[in-house]
């Protein structure tokens, strides 16, 4: 089983380790140096804020991304904070757990591709939505180098990364696409919150599904209101509905 998470805007300021060297999934060491070098040029234009689609108040940020071959890293799994790593809380799992983490958890990347939790890397600024020069979209720039690598790897896929991170990867028939829902409206917030409680229960439950079906009864016994749908077409993701009310009905 893989679990698919998008990254985080709120990063930790700043690691302790050695600068970023060679990361998992090796064979995209290229594609990242890539972006890389376009980020620090970028990072350093006049009008770098509109590039980057950054707020004058993020100024700071452009500092961190020219200085990212130097910057001290930090694994991934402390890296990213926020609403949905909050709840999942990685550095808070049981022993077994944390090991099936660093084994399924992919976090997704506008810099770097993927990550998994383990690789240390140096907090950054940069959204897989950037249209990044002289590279264009980052999405449709990653897509193939990512599907080479992760089609390789078999199992359920459980997606919970957001649209603008989907599109880097489409894994097909063998991965559902988690919506959340309360009152028959999709809520971003509590998306974040129930996606982060998710991948927590499944990797603290020990729960291993092998299909879309699985997983949605894995979820049901783990108090979840769920609803699956077949792909709308083939090679297309299962879609599955969380319902939730204003306090999580999920085990968490």
């Amino acid at each position: 089983m893989l679990i698919l998470l998008p990254p985080s805007e709120g990063k930790a300021s700043e690691g302790g380790g050695p600068p970023v060297g060679e990361l998992s999934l090796p064979a995209l060491g290229k594609a990242r140096e890539r972006v890389l070098a376009a980020l620090i040029r970028a990072s350093k234009r006049r009008d770098a804020l509109d590039v980057l689609g950054l707020t004058p108040g993020l100024a700071g940020e452009l500092d961190k991304n020219v200085a990212l071959r130097t910057a001290a890293t930090l694994p991934a799994a402390g890296l990213y904070t926020g609403v949905l790593y909050d709840n999942l809380g990685l550095n808070t799992l049981e022993d077994e757990a944390r090991k099936r983490a660093e084994e399924s958890v992919l976090i997704f990347s506008g810099l770097w591709g993927v990550v998994r939790i383990t690789d240390h890397i140096p907090p950054y600024r940069l959204s897989m939505g950037v249209n990044l020069p002289p590279l264009g979209g980052l999405a449709a720039f990653w897509r193939p180098r990512i599907t080479k690598e992760l089609d390789r790897i078999p199992g359920l896929v459980v997606d919970l990364r957001s649209a603008t991170y989907a599109g880097a990867w489409q894994p097909g028939a063998r991965s559902a696409a988690v919506r959340v829902f309360r009152d028959g409206k999709v809520v971003s917030h509590m998306a974040k919150a129930t996606r982060g409680e998710i991948a927590r229960a499944l990797l603290s439950q020990d729960a291993a599904p092998a299909t879309p079906d699985e997983l949605a009864k894995t979820l049901d016994a783990l108090g979840y209101t769920v609803e699956l749908a077949e792909p709308a077409r083939a090679n297309r993701p299962w879609t599955l509905d969380v319902h939730v009310s204003e306090v999580s009905q999920g085990a968490g």
